[in-house]
């Protein structure tokens, strides 16, 4: 165990002070439901985008990063694109305002303002809503659970272990073991503090991970300087052609084996499925996650568009300067780490992050953004509890079963809740068989069946419940037998490509279900018009409501919007290679990224920061 004593004990204060903290807040968060669930939605923009960047920086996520950036150079940029990350600029730009005018406690709540809150089909679309986000939540508890383990097994060895532990575990349930007792501190503070304890545990482990991911690129920048980088032809250029053209044959010949695996050879096509998918991803708004919860939470829709916005600015100069400082010393003393990265199928790229922090950090930096990647962890993890949480209490507890429980009933619910979609997370952890896996099937198969519901309940006024459930439910289905169909490999291939036709299915659910009932009660529909104020197809209401009130104008800023998310995209790019740009010594590429960035704040802030109270 290479661990020292000033290590372990930065690793152990950061433990006590998160119980501490949780213990600490208990009471204010107690003091009701949304106190609780939304930190009484008192909190300022920056501490929530802050928290919500944090949650965004987990274990596993680097760990793909990382073993990304290695394999497949700065082309490496855009495969993110299938969460996708740019659904951070649509939000900014104009979906968080208008999610936050709901003034609703979770995605399940806010269909109220829209479909009303009687009929069959309300209930049913609520209903749905629910499955999707629980299952989306267990999914990413279960993502998270699996990268922690194969996390913290090459830091702490079992052998150094076994000793103190009264009970026998099987070799490879171990990562599970360590997986298991860390997450009990993610769960303490969570669950005790709510929303309060999870921004403050967010905000102090940014300020660690900060240190830990420019003390890395500096090393890096160190140890590369007057050093050659062993890689392939085009591994420094971002821009890339229909074939990906990276030839690790005589460098790491399983490089190549891990492109074929991951069906990106053909990149040209995969970026345009990426941009398809994504695209209509991004119009249906956030998923109801720790995302969705961090837009409600905050003051006002002004600031829930200033919050999704400061997301991308603290989270991705930070991360991939992490990023390119491990891939840059795992690819200088390849040699080194080799052996600590091969398994019985080969080399296992995800293993570059922890096996390069474990060789190439000093005593306390080691303990230091080990602690950074274990609060992202817990962050992640407690901030998809709470999500978790405010669904099972606030959409099922409340609604069906107890609808005038107290303060402390509910209180007591939120608990138990907690503790049992921690338990269900965990099991579902055993079953993974590793990080790609579970990303995957979220951000391609169940987010498949997501999308065109979502898309259709903001910008088409006839869309209805009924059809909000067949359109989930024709998605949603399939999804999951993809995932059975995978794990037993009746199917193959990139689940990626898969997406379109779980896309029209759900198209063909929602249209058939919005005709085969009648539209939404008109005064819910005009209620939610003047107070969301969305653009599309929505002229009918947009008649009635002037009818009423010809002062009312709607909104006009479909163009403006569209216009300001081209430049966001492209300004979240820059914020992303820059610091790549730094670490390699890239002057040239790095002066002009730095060009473009100056010139897109420059517009973005008399296009959309200054005109914030007028969308």
């Amino acid at each position: 165990m290479k661990l020292q004593i000033p290590d372990i004990l930065i690793l152990a204060a950061y433990l006590v002070t998160m119980v501490v903290m949780g213990w600490s807040l208990r009471k204010k968060a107690s003091r009701n439901k949304e106190n609780y669930l939304l930190g009484g939605k008192s909190l300022p923009w920056y501490m929530l985008g802050l928290s919500d960047a944090s949650d965004m920086f987990d274990i596993s996520g680097t760990m793909w990063m990382v073993s990304l950036c290695f394999v497949y150079g700065m082309k490496s940029i855009w495969i993110p694109w299938l969460w996708p990350v740019f659904n951070q600029v649509f939000m900014m730009m104009y979906l968080s305002r208008w999610l936050r005018r709901s003034n609703a406690t979770t995605g399940a709540e806010w269909l109220a303002t829209r479909f009303g809150k009687e009929g069959v089909g309300v209930k049913a679309s609520h209903n749905i809503v629910v499955a999707f986000a629980l299952l989306s939540c267990l999914g990413f508890m279960a993502y998270g659970f699996v990268g922690l383990g194969k996390f913290m097994q090459i830091f702490i060895p079992w052998q150094s272990v076994q000793p103190y532990v009264p009970f026998h575990i099987a070799e490879n349930y171990v990562p599970h073991f360590y997986g298991i007792v860390f997450t009990m501190f993610a769960v303490f503070y969570s669950v005790l503090g709510g929303m309060h304890s999870i921004v403050l545990g967010d905000v102090i482990k940014y300020g660690i991970m900060t240190i830990a991911c420019i003390s890395i690129g500096i090393i890096a920048m160190i140890k590369l300087r007057g050093n050659h980088l062993n890689i392939p032809e085009g591994w420094t250029n971002p821009f890339f052609g229909w074939k990906l053209n990276l030839d690790w044959s005589n460098i790491v010949a399983d490089a190549n084996k891990k492109i074929s695996e991951d069906g990106f050879s053909l990149f040209g096509i995969f970026f345009m499925m990426m941009l398809f998918k994504g695209v209509f991803a991004s119009l249906a708004g956030p998923a109801p996650n720790y995302d969705m919860q961090k837009v409600l939470s905050t003051r006002s829709p002004q600031e829930a568009s200033k919050m999704s916005g400061f997301v991308s600015i603290i989270l991705l100069p930070i991360r991939y300067t992490m990023v390119i400082g491990l891939t840059v010393l795992g690819l200088l003393y390849f040699n080194q780490i080799s052996g600590s990265l091969h398994t019985n199928s080969g080399i296992d790229f995800e293993k570059i992050l922890p096996a390069t922090i474990n060789n190439f950090l000093p005593v306390g930096l080691l303990g230091l953004v080990l602690t950074g990647l274990l609060g992202a962890f817990m962050g992640t993890f407690s901030g998809t509890l709470n999500a978790a949480q405010a669904y099972i209490v606030n959409d099922i507890y409340l609604k069906y079963i107890n609808p005038d429980a107290s303060t402390k009933k509910t209180i007591r619910m939120n608990y138990l809740a907690g503790i049992t979609v921690v338990v269900v997370g965990i099991i579902l952890g055993l079953f993974m068989k590793d990080v790609n896996t579970v990303l995957q099937w979220i951000v391609s198969g169940l987010y498949g069946g997501y999308v065109a519901s979502n898309v259709f309940k903001w910008h088409w006024w006839r869309f209805n419940a009924n059809g909000f459930f067949w359109g989930m439910l024709a998605g949603i289905v399939p999804a999951i037998a993809l995932a059975v169909l995978k794990t037993f490999d009746v199917l193959t291939g990139l689940d990626l490509y898969y997406w379109p036709i779980l896309f029209v299915l759900s198209i063909i659910g929602s249209v058939v279900g919005t005709y085969a009932t009648p539209p939404t009660d008109m005064d819910t529909l005009k209620l939610f018009y003047k107070n969301v104020r969305p653009w599309g197809f929505w002229k009918p209401v947009h008649d009635l409501v002037v009818q009423e009130d010809p002062s009312f104008e709607g909104n006009k800023h479909f163009k403006i919007n569209m216009f300001n998310i081209i430049l966001g995209i492209i300004g979240q790019l820059c914020l992303t290679i820059l610091p790549m740009y730094v670490v390699l010594w890239l002057k040239l590429p790095l002066l002009i990224t730095v060009f473009l960035l100056i010139i897109i704040i420059s517009i973005l802030k008399k296009t959309w920061w200054n005109r914030l109270n007028e969308y």
